[in-house]
């Protein structure tokens, strides 16, 4: 980083810009295997704040290697740049005020705890989908998994390519067992047990 940059200050607060949203700005980061109901289940839960009156962003791993990331490929190195960007994208919308959902494979332990340590105590939350991996085969909706069996897409997450799932995540799902709506659910009652939404809106 060159040394003559300098943080500017803003005027107007993080707190300040959630308060008149009725809300408090935090992260809600979806792992898990391919095929586990990440972006459904994040896409669902958007919809779910949005009728109800909150301001949220979704970040999606696909989309966001469309533009933002479209440089990277699958190496180790660019899958934790990945996430690095990904990261100080979600503070930059979390300083914004917003409910930030970034719903990304995000592999390894380190880098998720990269993006943890840059927001403060409380306002990142871990959602393990750990649904089971035959499950995310089965349903393979971009015949991802067919084409890493057959050796024809390499570096493959739970395939030929490990998965460091969550030890202590704030809040575990299995789209084997729980609808789609039942999760969303979930979400919001601990978004609400937490005060991150100051109420439930019809």
């Amino acid at each position: 980083m060159a040394n003559n940059i300098v943080w500017h200050e803003h005027k107007v607060s993080r707190a300040e810009r959630a308060a008149s949203k009725n809300q408090r700005p935090c992260l809600l980061w979806f792992t898990g295997l391919s095929g586990s109901g990440k972006s459904t289940v994040a896409n669902a839960l958007d919809v779910a704040l949005y009728q109800r009156g909150y301001h949220t962003f979704l970040l999606d791993g696909d989309n966001v290697r469309h533009g933002l990331n479209g440089d990277l490929g699958f190496s180790d190195d660019d899958r934790v740049e990945n996430i690095r960007r990904i990261g100080e994208v979600s503070k930059l919308f979390a300083d914004a005020g917003l409910i930030v959902l970034s719903a990304f494979i995000s592999p390894f332990a380190s880098d998720r705890r990269m993006v943890r340590n840059l927001f403060p105590a409380g306002e990142f939350i871990e959602v393990f989908m750990n649904t089971p991996l035959e499950t995310c085969e089965e349903r393979d909706p971009k015949g991802l998994y067919q084409k890493a069996r057959a050796g024809v897409v390499k570096d493959f997450t739970g395939i030929d390519s490990p998965y460091e799932a969550p030890m202590r995540a704030e809040i575990t799902l299995d789209t084997s067992r729980l609808s789609v709506d039942e999760c969303a659910e979930r979400l919001i009652s601990y978004l609400h047990s937490r005060k991150l939404i100051l109420d439930v809106k019809a």
